[in-house]
């Protein structure tokens, strides 16, 4: 897989501490990006699923992976079999796309579906420099969702992710 940077503890590429890897190269070239040293294809490292899956282990505090960019789906294949890798470790996987989560479903490639199926969490969407707001959790612009891949792919329409309130479930209720 060729990748920009991993960061292993990482609280805003999704929910929870995260251990991220920026993916490169990415055709959509967003302006006003955060992260355009993404795009070339070209540049980067190349890094192995082992040694991915080690630096993952190294911190017994994480939640969850992310798959950012560049662009994840790419190179969907090997991103597919981190997140199993992920998975298989009881982490969740966070992905992010500038494609809409219907294309990706819709577009009859093996290695997006596997990818869509190794996703918990899509953040899908160009980025668009109009819509972008610092309010937003998790996401860079107002068009951008969060979906809950797995409940999509089971009711075949997009469910939006919702971020539990923490603060709730452990409030005593008054008497």
């Amino acid at each position: 897989m060729r990748i920009a940077n991993t960061v292993n503890d990482s609280i805003v590429d999704g929910h929870g501490l995260r251990f991220t890897v920026f993916t490169q190269g990415c055709p959509h070239h967003c302006p006003g990006c955060h992260n355009p040293g993404t795009h070339d294809a070209a540049s980067g490292r190349e890094a192995t699923l082992e040694e991915l899956v080690e630096q993952m282990k190294k911190n017994p505090l994480i939640e969850g992976i992310t798959l950012s960019g560049g662009e994840p789906f790419v190179q969907a294949a090997a991103c597919a079999d981190l997140a199993r890798a992920a998975h298989g470790l009881g982490l969740n996987v966070w992905t992010y796309t500038g494609y809409l989560f219907e294309h990706l479903r819709d577009a009859g490639d093996p290695a997006w579906t596997a990818l869509l199926a190794e996703t918990d969490v899509l953040v899908d969407g160009p980025f668009l420099q109009k819509e972008k707001s610092y309010e937003l959790h998790f996401r860079g612009s107002r068009n951008q969702r969060l979906i809950d891949v797995p409940a999509s792919l089971a009711q075949g329409k997009v469910v939006l992710w919702e971020e539990e309130d923490l603060l709730a479930k452990f409030t005593v209720p008054e008497s």
